[in-house]
């Protein structure tokens, strides 16, 4: 199991770290401090930022295992780094004060100790932690890993490394900017009214949304709008809101809709020298009831003048 995971993957991590401690301590075991002190010094130097492992372990891993209502790390786990981190303190004093022989014999306590953790991590710990946590535990852990660090020299990369989610696959709960009650909720996501003015008055679009009572309740107001707008048009039927050699075909068209035969018409019309596309849309709730209608125009003299493919960026 663990030989699958990626490579920047807490546990990964973890084994990685595991290589490197059992380095420094074969350094240290086949080192002499009295014959070499300077060695023997910087390489228990490196052994004691194993502190960065246990702080991850600490804050990182143990929460999400308490979710899980896996207490036990916590408790007893945690005791161990205790115990292990006032060897090193112990140690520590031995070596400032080059206390040779209380340095060699206590050394192999904290060895001896160190070894027992990695065996209870590498058989009950992580193995326990894969089966328990999911995979956006994993994603979340490894971002607050980056401010306590690692015992290895390199960062480890991304987890996931640069790894495209799609957005119809991105199940992540994320905080938004805003609460909730700043904000109205619509079928995925929220949104304030000064979000949703701008998001209509962005779109290079017409839109005109007329009720099942065929009167007009909403137009974006965009700056650049295909077919002039005003208030006064809110409220006013449909009927009176177009030509009226165009009535006819507006009144068919909803006439469709309702009684459920059509759901979408098309037009395109040449309009001061531009090619306006029309789209009627019928709205219907989840009962497929008709609410109404949605007439949207776009200027598409542009668009269709595209041809090939354009994938790089070009602003001039």
């Amino acid at each position: 199991m663990i030989s699958t995971l990626e490579k920047g993957h807490p546990v990964s991590i973890y084994f990685q770290e595991n290589d490197l401690i059992n380095d420094l301590i074969n350094e240290l075991v086949e080192s002499d401090p009295e014959d070499d002190f300077q060695k023997f010094f910087n390489v228990f130097n490196q052994l004691e930022t194993i502190e960065k492992r246990f702080v991850r372990k600490e804050n990182q891993l143990f929460p999400f295992l308490e979710k899980y209502n896996w207490n036990g790390p916590s408790k007893g786990m945690w005791s161990f780094h205790d115990t292990l981190r006032e060897q090193f303190r112990l140690l520590r004093g031995y070596v400032v004060t080059k206390n040779f022989e209380k340095l060699k014999i206590n050394l192999e306590y904290l060895l001896n100790g160190i070894y027992r953790l990695m065996e209870i991590e590498e058989t009950m710990l992580f193995p326990m932690a894969l089966n328990l946590l999911k995979e956006e535990d994993w994603i979340t852990m490894r971002k607050g890993e980056e401010e306590i660090g690692w015992m290895l020299k390199e960062t480890p990369p991304n987890y996931p490394e640069n790894q495209y989610i799609h957005p119809s696959e991105d199940l992540t709960e994320r905080n938004l900017d805003f609460t909730s009650k700043e904000a109205s909720h619509f079928d995925e996501g929220y949104m304030t009214v000064e979000q949703v003015n701008l998001l209509f008055r962005t779109m290079p679009l017409d839109i005109t949304y007329v009720d099942e009572n065929d009167k007009v309740i909403f137009y974006n107001r965009g700056e650049e709008r295909v077919f002039p707008r005003s208030a006064g048009i809110i409220g006013r039927e449909v009927k009176f809101c177009h030509p009226p050699k165009s009535v006819d075909t507006v009144l068919k068209i909803l006439e469709e809709f309702k009684k459920g035969n059509k759901n979408e018409a098309s037009f395109w019309i040449n309009y001061k020298e531009r090619l306006i596309y029309i789209r009627y849309f019928a709205v219907r709730d989840n009962d497929k009831k008709y609410r109404g209608v949605i007439e949207m125009s776009q200027d598409i003299t542009d668009i269709k003048k595209i041809e090939g493919e354009q994938r790089l960026l070009d602003w001039h």
